[in-house]
């Protein structure tokens, strides 16, 4: 019988993890039960994929802003601390900037970036800096003049103003807090030499930029609770980067060496299935919010781990290039028959046509991981576990 739907993507809903439960039989029992319940058949080429959340909770991977102060005071001691570049989330960094006030001794120096912050969160819109004549690129601004220059705005979701809230942070840990605005790393020198960059996918360049130009010591978000400090969870690799709120004093970090956890799964379920089934867990996809302007991507990566088959990026034929152009007289049957045969044929010169018209070099884990973001939700479906069919199969299938 002939096909009518390709791929398939479905929420699974599992039981509330906890820490210390295995993290990998309660992903294959889930999608054992999805296929039982559901009638599901697992075929090779499946995808599971797994919130990183569920993942850390597993873990207990947790860390209290006591353990974050901690560690920022045996960084940076009783020096002002230049705090730069952070994203404006109540969920991702304010309980990470009272961990770093907490662990200051005097004070703040917050420089935020304008008009919106890394991922998308704006202070300002690009219409009312032009109309005030103001370069963000050039132009640096103390609280008086943002605020006379913009007001008090309130951001397009949340309602909260990020600079009051922010600031309210820091003092209350009887921290002074200094507010400035810009997007060159290097001005926050002129106010200290002493630095904590919290940007997240350029963290790399501001931290050359500021050791280049006198920055003394200077540290990134990752490096923040990269080790377990006095029993606290940690992360290696990413250390503050991907982190959550828990309670109003913890935060869930990125959970860590998730490689063996995707390719457990993928055993067990060949073991359990007879077929080779891919695996990753996922943070955050990347896609932009057309109303808030605002790109989802605040975890260091989407996928921190995910089996062999999802490696490279998608093998994928510009079906509409195809009908439009070479087989534009023909219909129906006819125009199937002959996109069937270049794809089983793979005919070279209209594979470089077709690149020569530029497709995009997507990864497939950002890709699929934002497939299964957009299904879990940003919030909480119940449904931390996505079980996706039919992604690899091309028109022929």
């Amino acid at each position: 019988m002939e096909r009518v739907v390709g791929t398939v993507v479905r929420g699974l809903r599992c039981p509330i993890i906890n820490k210390g439960d295995n993290i990998e039989e309660i992903v294959v029992d889930s999608v054992l039960k999805a296929s039982e319940v559901e009638g599901i058949t697992i075929n090779d080429k499946d995808i599971v994929t797994v919130t990183e959340s569920i993942v850390a909770r597993a873990q207990g991977n947790y860390a209290t802003i006591d353990h974050i102060a901690k560690d920022v005071q045996a960084k940076f001691g009783d020096d002002t601390i230049g705090v730069i570049f952070p994203i404006l989330s109540r969920n991702r960094f304010a309980i990470c900037l009272r961990g770093i006030a907490k662990g200051a001794a005097k004070k703040i120096v917050l420089m935020l970036s304008y008009p919106s912050d890394e991922v998308g969160n704006h202070l300002v819109d690009l219409d009312t800096l032009d109309e005030k004549g103001v370069n963000p690129w050039t132009d640096v601004l103390n609280e008086e003049q943002f605020r006379s220059h913009f007001g008090y705005g309130k951001h397009t979701f949340t309602g909260v103003d990020y600079i009051d809230y922010y600031k309210s942070i820091v003092e209350e840990y009887g921290v002074e807090c200094e507010v400035i605005f810009s997007n060159n790393a290097k001005t926050i020198l002129d106010y200290t030499k002493n630095v904590l960059t919290c940007d997240i996918h350029t963290r790399f360049r501001t931290k050359r930029i500021l050791e280049a130009n006198g920055g003394e010591k200077v540290y990134s978000l990752d490096n923040i609770l990269s080790e377990s400090v006095d029993g606290s969870g940690f992360n290696e690799a990413y250390g503050l980067l991907g982190s959550n709120k828990a309670t109003e004093d913890s935060i869930k970090l990125f959970p860590n060496n998730c490689q063996p956890v995707v390719d457990n799964i993928q055993a067990m379920l060949k073991e359990k299935t007879g077929k080779t089934v891919e695996v990753m867990v996922y943070g955050d996809g990347a896609f932009k919010d057309p109303v808030g302007k605002i790109w989802e991507l605040a975890d260091p990566v989407v996928s921190p781990a995910y089996t062999t088959g999802l490696d490279g990026t998608p093998n994928e034929i510009k079906l509409k290039y195809l009908a439009d152009n070479n087989f534009a007289d023909l219909r129906g049957d006819d125009l199937k028959k002959a996109i069937n045969d270049f794809i089983e044929n793979k005919d070279e010169d209209l594979v470089g046509a077709m690149e020569s018209q530029g497709t995009t070099p997507r990864k497939l884990t950002d890709l699929i991981g934002s497939l299964s973001d957009l299904t879990s939700g940003s919030g909480d479906k119940g449904t931390p576990i996505v079980f996706i069919q039919g992604y690899f199969d091309n028109f022929t299938k």
